[in-house]
Formats: C-alpha cells, sequence, structure tokens
C-alpha cells in the first residue's frame, strides 16, 4: 500500500486567507483542489509539500454564472461534474460541458475542479510510477534525474498535457484570473503554456487560479470534445480533440478552431482550420471533403511522442479518425 507523507494541512476560509498562508510558507506549501491528482502523486514521491493549503471551504470559488456582458464566470472550484452538468455550459460552451464529463470516472469528477484540471501537472509513463520504479530506473529529467527516457540525450522534459477541459477552453478564448498576496492579473489561456513539461505553466507558485472567463459565444456556435483512451472512463487521454464551429445567419461556418492535447507539454492549435472551413455549410459534400483534408493537415501538424502508453505512431494516425469525429459531432452529424 502506497501511504501519504507527514504534512499540515491548512484550510483557510477565505481567498485572502489562502493567499496568506502560501506567501508565508512559500516553497514547502502547494495549493490542492479536488486532490484527485496531487494526492496520488505524493504516494509516488512525485510531490513532496510540507504544507497544503486545502480551497475546499472557500465558497466564493465554486460559482458558475453568467455576468452583465453574457461572459460565463467559472470558480475554480467548481467540480467537473457541476460543470458538465450545468445547464448554463451545456448550451452556452458544449465543448467544456462534454470535456469536463469525460474526466476520470463520476467519483473523481464529483471532487476534481476545474481550475484542478487546468493547472494539472504534466503526465509521462517514465515519471507517474512508484519511487521505487523510478530508482530502479534511475529517475528522470522531471524528478530527481538527469536523462529523458522518451526523448534520448534530451535536455528538456517532453511530458505531456493531459487536461481533457484545456482545449476546449483554449477554443472559446477563455481568460485566467490569477491572484497572488497584492496582486491580481487576467491572461488568455493560451499564454499559459510553456514547452517544457517539467514546468509547463507561466505562472508563480505564490498565485492560485481563482476564476475561469468564457467570453460570450454567437448565437451560432458549436463544440465538441473527443477523446481517445484506453477505457471508456478513469483514464486520462492518449489523444484528445476539442472543436469549435460558429454559424452565421445563413446556417455557414464564419469561424471554425481545433486544440489538441495530450501529445506534447502544451496544447496544440491546428493551423489552417478556420480558412478550410469558413463559408462552408456543415454536412454538405463540400465539408466533407474539406473536412477530410483537415484531417489530413491536423496529423501533418501533430507528432505523438512516447512520453504516455500507447503506440505514438498509431494515437498520430487516430488524429484523422477523430478530427473527423469531433467536427461531425460538432455540426450535428454525430460521431
Amino acid at each position: 500500500m502506497l501511504r501519504l507523507p507527514e504534512f499540515n494541512l491548512l484550510e483557510p476560509q477565505s481567498l485572502y486567507g489562502a493567499l496568506t498562508e502560501l506567501a508565508e510558507h512559500g516553497d514547502q506549501a502547494m495549493v490542492i483542489a479536488g486532490g484527485t491528482d496531487l494526492l496520488p502523486n505524493m504516494k509516488h514521491g512525485l510531490r513532496e509539500p510540507k504544507v497544503l493549503i486545502s480551497l475546499a471551504k472557500i465558497d466564493e470559488l465554486k460559482s458558475i454564472e453568467l455576468d452583465a456582458q453574457g461572459d460565463i464566470l467559472i470558480g475554480a472550484m467548481a467540480p467537473l461534474a457541476s460543470v458538465a452538468a450545468s445547464p448554463l455550459v451545456r448550451s452556452v460552451a458544449p465543448a467544456l460541458a462534454s470535456a469536463a464529463g469525460t474526466v476520470a470516472g463520476p467519483q473523481l469528477r464529483s471532487m476534481g475542479t476545474l481550475g484542478g484540471n487546468v493547472m494539472l501537472d504534466t503526465r509521462c509513463q517514465w515519471y507517474n510510477q512508484t519511487h521505487f520504479w523510478r530508482q530502479s530506473l534511475g529517475y528522470c529529467l522531471k524528478k530527481d534525474g538527469h536523462v529523458c527516457h522518451v526523448v534520448e540525450n534530451g535536455k528538456r522534459c517532453v511530458a505531456a498535457a493531459s487536461n481533457d477541459t484545456v482545449p476546449a477552453l483554449t477554443t472559446l478564448s477563455a481568460e485566467l484570473d490569477l491572484e497572488s498576496l497584492g496582486s491580481k492579473r487576467c491572461m488568455p489561456i493560451e499564454e499559459l503554456w510553456h514547452s517544457d513539461g517539467a514546468a509547463n505553466k507561466k505562472c508563480a507558485a505564490t498565485e492560485i487560479l481563482t476564476r475561469i472567463r468564457i467570453p460570450k459565444t454567437p448565437d451560432g456556435h458549436r463544440g465538441a470534445y473527443v477523446k481517445l483512451r484506453d477505457r471508456g472512463s478513469i483514464d486520462f487521454p492518449i489523444l484528445g480533440i476539442a472543436v469549435r464551429l460558429d454559424l452565421d445567419e445563413d446556417g455557414l461556418i464564419c469561424h471554425a478552431d481545433q486544440v489538441v492535447i495530450a501529445l506534447v507539454a502544451r496544447p496544440t492549435r491546428i493551423k489552417g482550420v478556420a480558412d478550410a472551413l469558413h463559408g462552408l455549410r456543415p454536412g454538405s459534400a463540400e465539408f466533407t471533403a474539406a473536412l477530410d483534408q483537415v484531417a489530413i493537415d491536423a496529423r501533418r501538424q501533430c507528432r505523438p511522442m512516447n512520453n504516455i502508453p500507447g503506440d505514438a505512431g498509431w494515437r498520430r494516425e487516430m488524429i484523422k479518425v477523430f478530427t473527423r469525429r469531433a467536427f461531425g459531432k460538432a455540426a450535428g452529424s454525430g460521431e
């Protein structure tokens, strides 16, 4: 049985209290949301905080609401199950509702939070193992070692971003509210990422993600998220694709987007999608032909690595299949 190491648990009841504790304890502390990823990582010896600062009792971080401008505001502590089931999210941001509903299983979605999924640590089949396993291997670049087992002589970690909700949020042009003691800032989600899998987020250890903002979507907005995994539940993605289609008053595509996850250390936006599908009617022969080319282009732009389970070549071929499936689902033609 894997056991948790000793740590002190702090449970502030306000955001200010959490920020104060985080500033006070510095590198010895970590923030815990639902704990569905952090606690297993602590059992494996991947994370070793002396202090955990829980956000569970901060009610102001749990809301899902529409503001006066029509933007969706989701607190970082909103459970994934609530995001997936929210009538507001399902109607205005269907790709996000779909993505949140695919994370892990029902019990973990009840505990896990949207903010926790956005801030999820990168994953690698050489890293997400027990301490005994990693010690026998000689550790890796991401934790305790100096070797990358994925890229021979690699000097940078290539652990994969595996956040299901991130590609959907990226297609939705979401913004992140980040706070530290005495400081606030708002960041477009696409600016959050580094390409280094060991530390793939551009935020300070003293900052807390407090809210996710989703700009108002047009009436003709459609979106979808599809996920490749070994089992139909529980598993992290070995490929995740979110797509967006916005239709004008005539039912023609005026904007399109596609973002892929679980390949490299940051989400990958597929180039050329908007131009390829602009002016087409979903379901038409022209749309189907263009979609075939979009799927080919997506495969060409993505190069999965041997960083998570599943043959990298097979995962790359599945990009074509899941691109067609995602756009078909968004267009209303099913899977």
